[in-house]
């Protein structure tokens, strides 16, 4: 008996010699399966498939409890088209630090982090998915044409109401790092405390969410939290990026969050 995809789907399919079925719906109580969540990308092109090419190497090259592993992967050739097939682990959940401070110390930066982009495993671990727009941190812009070209392929790849402010407008001579995710982290730490985006709702109305993000972010006064925490949050969502902190600084606070309040809700940060 082969092993079971997530996905709305009847059929199977063979990768690397090893037989995956698809289901209509996941049974929570069976203990004889084992589940994956199948990622299929459409390759467009020649560079779609270098995109997805590159997507795999970004899961292969980590290996860290804190980042979604790939079980395996095929390109398969559908109706003329091409398809990049990512098996992935099944996680029900989802939420961060530990696999950020990871890929930060090997030179990369996520570029997308959201909540969407977060899972948990069934021990409530975090774990962090979707590299497809992971790339080198530290990208030196040295004039207006290359400066246009990280702020068009921002606008591709990095989720415009999670976005860095510094990724909206580049400047012609900068230095973009890693701590673009940093400011996106932020933008998830108030969604978990706030039960939305800072700013989802400005980006839902059609206003301008690249002259929102100039400001400094409000909490609101009805904020339940502790003042500990919304110190935390002010102090990753500052809108220069060489005023805003490294992850180890982040992890660092979350821990002393920890340990002073046990029941602060920062263990899914």
């Amino acid at each position: 008996m082969g092993q079971t995809m997530c996905i709305c789907s009847r059929g199977s399919i063979t990768i690397d010699n090893k037989k995956y079925y698809f289901v209509q719906k996941l049974d929570e109580g069976s203990k004889r399966w084992t589940f994956y969540a199948l990622k299929r990308i459409l390759c467009h092109d020649r560079e779609g498939r270098q995109d997805a090419q590159t997507e795999i190497e970004m899961h292969q090259m980590f290996n860290h409890p804190n980042i979604l592993g790939l079980v395996a992967h095929a390109f398969v050739e559908r109706a003329g088209k091409t398809e990049a097939w990512l098996l992935l682990p099944y996680m029900s959940k989802g939420s961060i630090c530990a696999g950020l401070k990871t890929i930060h110390e090997r030179g990369y930066a996520h570029r997308d982090i959201k909540p969407t982009n977060v899972l948990l495993d069934e021990n409530d671990k975090p774990v962090l998915m979707d590299l497809g727009s992971m790339n080198r941190a530290r990208i030196e812009v040295r004039g207006s044409r290359e400066a246009m070209s990280v702020q068009d392929w921002a606008a591709q790849r990095c989720t415009i109401s999670y976005r860095a402010p510094e990724l909206f407008n580049v400047e012609s001579h900068c230095i973009i790092d890693e701590r673009t995710d940093i400011w996106s982290l932020g933008c998830v730490l108030y969604c978990m405390m706030m039960q939305e985006g800072p700013y989802d709702l400005i980006f839902q109305k059609g206003d301008s969410v690249a002259l929102a993000v100039q400001n400094p972010v409000t909490i609101p006064q009805s904020c339940r939290y502790s003042e500990g925490l919304k110190v935390l949050l002010s102090s990753i969502m500052v809108t220069n990026p060489q005023e805003r902190p490294n992850i180890s600084w982040v992890l660092d606070q979350v821990q002393d969050l920890q340990s002073r309040s046990p029941n602060t809700q920062t263990n899914m940060v």
